[in-house]
């Protein structure tokens, strides 16, 4: 143990290591200063147009084919016109049939009322407003004694004897997030892929790159910390854009493209350490992606013990320990003083709900590594009692073959 702390010492003084920035995948540029007054209007399109199994390229009347989406862009542009609107994208769903077109409100009228206006128009199947939503972290703080950087996962859930069993091998975890700094010493190598929702990024983001630590650390790396499942494929999916004053913040057509990435590249599980409004679209997104076996974790609100994403049937919900939580079914996970990857090749101690979701995103891809169709459901210490009981976990999906671990009691 003392070789362990004090090998995390260390690690707290490293050098800064950058990441290169990943090529953005044709980004909706966001900033600060983006307008607020967006509403997004879903284009329903002919049977012919929808093929969830092709290649969004390709047969003619295709998302891919040039007459069509200068069709569908006309009649966007025309029902714009029509309601004094704007047209300021458009961004094709094949997985749910529709075309997402970004309208700019001007006025005063409530955005609500004109979603409600445009959802009855023809040719429309809804529309809503651009909703926001904020990541679920307090302030992110360096430890005031660099030996206090223990990992709470490491004693809570007897991390090591849970790699006994299983690392998350070739589980595909998606991290819904701001920028992962794919260079930190603790990161590098352990992303296959890194998506841009959002725009070009400045550099590595703090809230993403702590969560990704978590999740996926490198393990026997003689630096740093350990992910819960370190054996996993992780994928960036930025969505979610650091605020200059402070703060971590996404949007509907940003989690809704990078939900839709996921579910197109057979992700196994999505992690969310986010809240914010209800919102159509990403529901209809996640049910898809929970239909098509996905598991999807989410943070709830502290303030009020509940939450959106986290409020969807089958989604799992996640607080940090200690947390009451006024939602049943909300599970409880370690996301107090946690030490994990900062931008710039650090380690800082974090605290909030994102950390605790991003702990069981992690426990569910050791889980799913030892069966893949039944490693979804987590064991709890007490019945309804949120605390999980992470030895539990990992034997009821191998059947309670190859333990190492000890089950709580």
């Amino acid at each position: 143990m003392i070789r362990a702390l004090i090998a995390i010492a260390v690690a707290l003084c490293a050098v800064p290591v950058m990441a290169q920035a990943p090529t953005p995948t044709a980004p909706v540029t966001v900033s600060d200063s983006s307008p607020e007054r967006r509403i997004l209007v879903m284009l329903e399109l002919p049977p012919e147009h929808y093929r969830p199994s092709a290649d969004y390229g390709g047969g003619s009347g295709g998302y891919g084919d040039p007459a069509a989406a200068r069709a569908r862009r006309r009649l966007a542009e025309r029902l714009a016109r029509d309601n004094g609107l704007t047209v300021l994208d458009t961004w094709p769903m094949p997985t749910l049939g529709i075309d997402c077109v970004i309208m700019t409100v001007p006025g005063t009228t409530p955005l609500a009322d004109v979603s409600e206006h445009m959802s009855h128009l023809k040719g429309v199947a809804w529309s809503q407003p651009m909703n926001h939503f904020e990541t679920q972290a307090a302030q992110a703080r360096a430890p005031n004694d660099p030996l206090f950087a223990a990992q709470p996962a490491a004693h809570n859930w007897q991390l090591a004897d849970l790699h006994r069993m299983a690392t998350g091998l070739r589980v595909k975890i998606g991290i819904v997030d701001s920028q992962i700094d794919t260079g930190h010493p603790d990161l590098r190598g352990q992303l296959i892929s890194s998506q841009n929702f959002v725009g070009a990024a400045s550099g590595p983001e703090t809230h993403g790159t702590g969560v990704a630590g978590i999740i996926g650390a490198r393990e026997n790396n003689s630096v740093g910390i350990a992910g819960v499942a370190p054996g996993a494929r992780l994928i960036g999916l930025r969505a979610c854009w650091q605020r200059t004053a402070g703060g971590t913040v996404c949007d509907s057509l940003s989690l809704a493209r990078a939900l839709d990435y996921a579910i197109g590249n057979g992700v196994d599980i999505v992690n969310m350490s986010l809240t914010g409004p209800q919102d159509l679209l990403l529901t209809r997104l996640i049910q898809l992606g929970m239909r098509r076996g996905m598991s999807v974790v989410a943070a709830i609100d502290p303030r009020t013990g509940e939450g959106f994403p986290a409020s969807i049937p089958g989604v799992v919900a996640v607080a940090e320990l200690g947390v009451a939580a006024s939602r049943h079914g909300v599970y409880n996970a370690p996301g107090r003083d946690v030490p994990t990857t900062q931008p710039g090749g650090r380690w800082y101690l974090v605290s909030g709900n994102s950390y605790a979701a991003a702990h069981v995103s992690g426990l569910l891809a050791l889980a799913r590594e030892l069966n893949a169709r039944g490693g979804r459901q987590l064991a709890s210490t007490d019945a309804g009692s949120g605390s999980i009981d992470a030895c539990a976990t990992l034997l009821l999906a191998s059947g309670g073959k190859g333990g190492g671990c000890r089950v709580a009691r």
